[in-house]
């Protein structure tokens, strides 16, 4: 299995007041639970970063991950810079796969873990991946039926729900 997590308010927190590149804010936070989520995924699966970050290069968003002990856990990064493409497409979710060397019909082994429906959760299961949405205090629910997406209200219930 491998999994593909958002950056934003996934994985690091975007936080009020800070601009440009998240390796050169002054503070930078991790989500609650996100430390003790990679470390234990990442000890039988490999963890990609899929961000729609547009000003930041795959070696600047593995810095911001350094900061706060991530990138250890992490296997590569997926951004505009690398792959051209915006994240709301299921393009760029289908780039990811060929750049993973997996074929369309093996999608279903890689889940997309976000907090936006229309950015992460919509583009991944059009694109054939499972998907993982980070609801937590959202009310919002999933109106059609799609057995592809699970939704989760923190990012520790990955630690209870995920082998």
């Amino acid at each position: 299995m491998i999994y593909l997590f958002d950056w934003g308010d996934t994985l690091m927190q975007d936080l009020p007041g800070q601009q440009g590149k998240m390796c050169n804010w002054r503070q930078v936070k991790t989500v609650d639970g996100a430390y003790q989520v990679l470390e234990k995924l990442s000890q039988q699966h490999a963890i990609y970063i899929a961000t729609n970050a547009a000003d930041s290069s795959a070696q600047e968003i593995e810095q911001a991950f350094a900061r706060v002990g991530l990138s250890q856990f992490i296997s590569g990064y997926f951004c505009h810079a690398n792959l051209g493409l915006n994240k709301s497409s299921p393009a760029f979710y289908q780039a990811i796969l060929t750049k993973l060397k997996i074929p369309a019909e093996l999608a279903k082994t890689v889940t997309m873990i976000g907090d936006s429906y229309d950015k992460d959760i919509a583009p991944a299961i059009a694109a054939g991946l499972n998907a993982t949405w980070l609801q937590g205090d959202s009310a919002t629910k999933i109106s059609e039926k799609n057995n592809r997406i699970k939704t989760i209200p923190s990012l520790k219930a990955l630690l209870t729900d995920t082998t």
